[in-house]
């Protein structure tokens, strides 16, 4: 078995007729970010959940998730023979500047997927005591005031095409942080209700309540992010080994984490970072 075969996780598939509905339940409910899209069982492309964000928050046509196929958001899966080493297929991430990676044999066509979990993980048992996170880490985050309001925040998120922001309070200490996930949740939990709806015709908006975020006239003019961010705020010391922010990452199933300097948050680290800093260390032989 080769090691990239070894990493790969079984497909996770939904048919591409399958609409954003389902297919945002199907996230949540297994806890993951993205989906292949098949059609009779055949993989034809791939969808994360910033793909159905900032399609979401983009789109004006006011159709809910019901009406929208995954198909037409869906992204051309890249895939690369179950032969190439780790760290090529890392350099082919990076490069294409994607999440996840296909891995096919000759005989089985498309047979996993590698992500940039799996790349933590790998690091975790390859690479210990070769770098700190301080060495690794991203020194440019973008954060806004927790008591914004929740428009504010979606349409940085939006503006900078990035699914999370960090929150923090009034003292510029960390408070939490807002994903598309999380907009995911109060989409459904706040579109069942009239009250909150931003116009008259349910059925628009009864499913994803897109206007709601955006508008002046929408609950995302009144609700402050802090009232549906994550609350929970992972961080590592700069210090520390990388080992200790891809665990961090891996068990509690983020894509990044804060870095903290002299006790205050001075960056964050990514899984896009872990794969640069194995990178650096494949160039360095």
């Amino acid at each position: 078995m080769s090691d990239l075969i070894s990493i790969a996780k079984k497909l996770i598939t939904i048919e591409k007729n399958a609409s954003l509905s389902n297919v945002i339940s199907e996230l949540i409910k297994n806890n993951i970010s993205k989906l292949i899209v098949t059609d009779e069982n055949s993989p034809v492309g791939i969808v994360t959940e910033k793909d159905i964000g900032l399609f979401l928050l983009n789109d004006d046509s006011e159709k809910n998730l019901d009406e929208i196929l995954v198909s037409s958001i869906m992204n051309k899966i890249i895939s690369v023979d179950d032969s190439m080493t780790v760290e090529k297929s890392i350099e082919v991430m990076l490069e294409k500047n994607i999440g996840s990676l296909g891995v096919s044999t000759n005989d089985d066509g498309l047979v996993g997927i590698i992500t940039k979990t799996d790349i933590a993980e790998y690091y975790i048992k390859k690479f210990p005591g070769k770098h700190t996170v301080g060495k690794i880490m991203t020194i440019s985050y973008i954060s806004m005031n927790s008591d914004d309001s929740l428009r504010n925040v979606v349409s940085k998120m939006i503006e900078n095409k990035i699914s999370r922001v960090f929150l923090k309070n009034k003292n510029n200490e960390p408070e939490g942080i807002l994903t598309f996930r999380d907009l995911f949740h109060v989409a459904l939990e706040q579109g069942n209700s009239d009250a909150v709806l931003d116009n008259s015709d349910e059925t628009v908006s009864i499913v994803f309540t897109r206007k709601g975020f955006l508008s002046e006239s929408g609950f995302g003019n009144t609700i402050q992010a802090k009232d549906v961010m994550t609350k929970t705020f992972e961080s590592v010391d700069f210090e520390e080994d990388l080992i200790v922010a891809c665990e961090a990452m891996v068990q509690n199933r983020i894509n990044g984490v804060g870095v903290r300097i002299n006790g205050k948050l001075g960056g964050v680290i990514s899984k896009t970072d872990v794969l640069k800093a194995i990178y650096i260390e494949n160039e360095s032989k």
